[in-house]
């Protein structure tokens, strides 16, 4: 029994060395804990409403855009090729980021997007200036006290459909999408106060 655990553990181990080379701003991304918790289900966000999001960000060249929960890398890779900025993806399924990678390739925009095989949760954000949400209401209250302690003031944070408890947000965006589907969106700024 211990020596199928081994086993499996040198697999996984091997599996996820070749599947997320480090690719960073900077340094060298720690492997995720084997029990990091899964923060929400993949569910992609429709182009349109990830143009909205960076949109009601104000993402400009100038930005570093950090998506937790990056799924195929969509918001990262649009805010590059759309936008100009720079992204980082953050995802705790090896396949999801190597999705990823291959999204960014194919879009052009491999030396301005990086993916990181990493718990969302023990994510340093603290380049970014805007970080994007599709998680749950209770993992975006997670990450919270992390988000508000690490970021600098101004920083933007928008989550697609869920909010953050009692932290109201600057601006609430409801719309319909291209699919007839009604969206809302919420923005953040950072200001210093980290709110756990």
């Amino acid at each position: 029994m211990a020596t199928w655990r081994l086993r499996r553990v040198i697999v996984l181990a091997v599996s996820l060395a070749c599947v997320c080379p480090a690719i960073s701003f900077g340094q060298a991304n720690p492997p995720p804990k084997l029990d990091a918790p899964n923060l929400a289900p993949f569910v992609p966000t429709p182009q349109d409403v990830v143009e909205r999001m960076l949109k009601l960000a104000g993402v400009t060249k100038r930005d570093v855009v950090y998506d937790l929960g990056c799924g195929d890398g969509r918001i990262v890779i649009m805010a590059a090729q759309k936008f100009g900025a720079r992204g980082v993806g953050v995802d705790i399924n090896p396949q999801r980021i190597q999705e990823s990678q291959e999204n960014a390739r194919k879009a052009g925009v491999e030396t301005l997007v990086a993916f990181r095989l990493q718990d969302a949760l023990k994510t340093d954000v603290s380049k970014a200036t805007v970080v994007t949400l599709y998680l749950l209401s209770s993992s975006n209250v997670m990450l919270r006290p992390m988000l508000t302690k690490q970021l600098k003031p101004g920083a933007r944070i928008v989550s697609h459909a869920f909010d953050m408890s009692d932290w109201a947000p600057a601006k609430i965006e409801r719309f319909t999408d291209e699919m007839g589907i009604a969206r809302t969106l919420y923005l953040w700024k950072a200001d210093g106060t980290v709110r756990q």
